[in-house]
């Protein structure tokens, strides 16, 4: 039976499934794939058994001029950043730029960025195509991914879930606090994307096992500490909420 390679393209990001048809190919190695924007490499997390048929392929085992082009693509990443918000800004545009991603064959630069409505980047991306003659992507994504871009503390005092291990986000609804029995306190609740927290979904629902199963399990076992930590923080967290609402109830 064919073999699948697991591979995490972004830190923390989703687990990509490929066909893998290279014999030496092992966990830990990085690798050549085809992305959703082009060449780029992954870091492989597992290898199983079965047969994929989303039909992209690992092309290849990263090889040094591999390594090299991706250190200089950061290179030209850092350069794209600050020549995109230059123009940003002397075009005055409502955006704000996060983070630049350049395609290993640099045949495509992807820029993500946050606005509170549409933007119109036409001229943008000309002076883009103009300045690195390639093409240019602008990608407009929401809080909850630039949370995860940029990183963050939590109340909790640790880094927040979405950076540190969740692979997608998945809906939050204040039904799911209710049926905690959680003191309905929003700016309590509200994480610092400003929307409901991601770890009201994990205790209630025992998501916390599930993401132990798919990450640890097929990757990461040096992180099963910090899943059993998070737990236990927001069972405390939880423990706490109950004693301060039952505490307004008597009032």
């Amino acid at each position: 039976m064919p073999n699948i390679a697991h591979l995490r393209i972004k830190p923390f990001g989703k687990i990509y499934r490929y066909k893998n048809e290279i014999e030496d190919l092992k966990q830990g190695d990085l690798a050549v794939v085809e992305g959703d924007f082009g060449l780029t490499i992954g870091k492989v997390i597992a290898i199983s058994e079965g047969d994929e048929q989303n039909g992209k392929s690992v092309i290849r085992v990263a090889t040094p001029e591999d390594l090299k082009n991706f250190e200089n693509n950061s290179l030209l990443e850092k350069e794209a950043f600050e020549f995109c918000l230059e123009r940003i800004k002397e075009r005055k545009l409502p955006m704000r730029l996060l983070v630049v991603d350049c395609a290993l064959d640099r045949k495509r630069i992807v820029f993500y960025f946050t606005a509170e409505g549409r933007v119109d980047f036409r001229e943008l991306v000309k002076d883009l195509a103009a300045k690195f003659k390639t093409r240019i992507e602008l990608r407009q994504i929401g809080v909850r991914d630039e949370a995860k871009f940029l990183g963050g503390i939590g109340v909790c005092g640790m880094e927040i879930c979405c950076k540190k291990f969740i692979s997608f986000f998945k809906p939050i609804s204040l039904q799911m606090v209710k049926e905690q029995n959680v003191v309905l306190n929003i700016s309590k609740l509200s994480g610092v994307c400003g929307r409901l927290k991601c770890c009201i979904r994990h205790e209630f629902y025992g998501e916390i096992e599930e993401v132990i199963d798919e990450e640890i399990t097929i990757a990461d076992e040096e992180r099963e500490p910090e899943f059993k930590r998070i737990s236990h923080i927001l069972s405390s967290a939880k423990d706490d909420d109950e004693v301060k609402g039952g505490k307004n109830e008597g009032k």
